[in-house]
């Protein structure tokens, strides 16, 4: 299992949360044919967590065979070289998280469509500033919305501009208010193709 891979989760911090879909509606089927489910056990615990393909055998999250492609299940683009995304772009995170704060588990997949921010906006929020990084990190979500991605099950899903994974969900206010954090997937492009050219070297060995 290419566990490595979960290191991209990082720069969640103490009170932090990721993972509900707030404002969002369900995604049409097969429309995200890049999005992975994943339920596993880690030290007697069932764990589950949302991921994205990149390549048949890589999600990030962790993969442990390769999927089987076909019309309804796709890799997603990774950005080129340091694609940057600019404030007021709006992208789509989906995910099988909440759809309100108190609210139950859907059994389908969910989506929402958020706008990015400029650095000044998470810079200036209270329990953002402290953790923010502009150089690896987008601030996503109009604070003036009630849409948001937020807790537990959306860890690991991808920030998707223009059909590109350009960051991935990480951190945000407990109340699932926006602004919310996401890493930049440009920022670690290198170390994901090294990974991933390390495993198929190991596999034809």
């Amino acid at each position: 299992m290419n566990l490595c891979l979960l290191l991209l989760a990082f720069f969640l911090p103490p009170k932090a949360q990721a993972g509900e879909i707030i404002g969002g509606h369900e995604s049409k089927p097969h429309s995200r044919p890049y999005m992975a489910y994943l339920q596993f056990v880690a030290q007697g615990v069932q764990k589950k967590c949302g991921g994205f393909l990149i390549r048949e055998d890589f999600v990030l999250t962790a993969l442990e065979k390769k999927a089987n492609l076909n019309p309804a299940v796709q890799p997603i683009k990774l950005p080129r070289g340091k694609d940057k995304v600019k404030p007021g772009k709006v992208c789509i995170v989906a995910g099988w998280g909440r759809m309100a704060t108190n609210g139950k588990y859907p059994n389908t997949l969910q989506e929402v469509k958020l706008k990015v921010q400029k650095h000044q906006v998470c810079e200036r929020e209270k329990l953002l500033k402290e953790f923010y990084k502009s150089s690896i990190q987008i601030c996503v979500g109009d604070p003036k919305e009630n849409k948001a991605s937020f807790k537990v099950r959306l860890s690991f899903c991808p920030l998707v501009c223009n059909h590109v994974a350009q960051g991935i969900v990480s951190y945000g206010n407990k109340n699932g208010k926006p602004p919310r954090v996401y890493t930049k997937v440009s920022r670690f492009l290198q170390w994901i193709k090294e990974t991933m050219k390390s495993h198929q070297l190991q596999e034809t060995d």
